[in-house]
């Protein structure tokens, strides 16, 4: 990915006291990639024996497509998207058989466990949140089979508020949730994108890439990680 890097305007005089008004008060973390690691292909492999495409041709059909979009903004249910991918991709499954191969493409990391302790870490001392582009069966899924989601004040996902990121809207509706302005907000996440939409509202975004990379972001920001 190159130096993605996005380097906000930094004060170096930023005191870590929460009550001082232009320190850090919040800490937002994206999900996929960062707490949960994922792989698409996977059910692209599995769902391939069940149609009449290759696994990259059904990833290159469906992930992050028009449908999955719609999915992920809960504007439109299971049940309707299922029947869509059937039609797309000519599949030869039901629904029960469908929901294992669509949800069991996550696993966690030891990359993953270091940020969950350090989101651990930061609870006691900044209100933290999870902003994450997910749909609903991905989501549920993830709150029977992991647990990385207890330590969080706010949770904040696409398929609940009805928009993703980097639409300013899910920033702005996180912000509110924290009580938290743009400038006293970290922010990371692994799709520099997003976080290039995030600092143009002004908050303080880094491209996640990695545990020792985020704890220097953090110190840099003035956030205390002990």
């Amino acid at each position: 990915m190159g130096n993605n890097n996005i380097n906000p305007v930094r004060n170096s005089d930023l005191s870590m006291d929460r009550d001082i008004s232009n320190g850090i008060k919040a800490v937002i973390f994206d999900l996929g990639n960062v707490l949960i690691d994922f792989d698409h292909m996977i059910a692209a492999k599995k769902i391939s024996m069940f149609a009449d495409k290759t696994p990259q041709e059904i990833f290159n059909l469906f992930f992050d497509s028009g449908l999955t979009a719609l999915f992920e903004e809960g504007k439109i249910a299971p049940l309707n998207f299922f029947s869509e991918v059937k039609k797309m991709l000519n599949l030869e499954l039901e629904y029960n058989q469908f929901l294992p191969i669509w949800n069991e493409i996550f696993f966690l990391t030891e990359k993953n466990q270091a940020v969950y302790n350090l989101a651990k870490i930061l609870k006691d001392h900044y209100k933290i949140a999870l902003l994450s582009n997910i749909n609903v069966l991905h989501f549920e899924y993830l709150k029977k089979n992991f647990s990385v989601f207890d330590v969080f004040h706010n949770i904040v996902t696409s398929f609940e508020v009805g928009y993703r990121k980097p639409d300013p809207l899910i920033y702005k509706k996180t912000l509110d949730l924290l009580k938290a302005t743009p400038q006293n907000t970290f922010y990371t996440d692994d799709m520099a994108e997003l976080t290039e939409k995030a600092c143009r509202l002004g908050i303080r975004g880094f491209v996640f890439r990695g545990i020792e990379q985020l704890k220097i972001d953090l110190l840099d920001s003035g956030i205390n990680i002990n």
